[in-house]
């Protein structure tokens, strides 16, 4: 997922250089469930802490040069 040719979809919330966390803006859908998610976290970093809220649900996405971690609500 390219976040540079969705930035007008989603909001930057925080950048350390290597990793940024987006928060969706637009019901974009998320590229392993096809649900919209509500934030994601790109890391260039060999290494992540996550700490979810109970009712979150995470699909993840590797690639070449990064993970992203895409979080969504659970609606029930």
């Amino acid at each position: 997922m390219d976040f540079s040719a969705i930035r007008h979809r989603v909001k930057l919330l925080e950048d350390t250089g290597r990793s940024r966390l987006f928060e969706n803006r637009d019901a974009v859908a998320c590229p392993v469930c096809g649900q919209p998610f509500d934030q994601a976290l790109v890391s260039r970093n060999d290494t992540e802490q996550l700490a979810p809220d109970a009712g979150l649900s995470l699909c993840l996405y590797r690639g070449t040069d990064r993970m992203v971690v895409f979080t969504h609500a659970d609606d029930s």
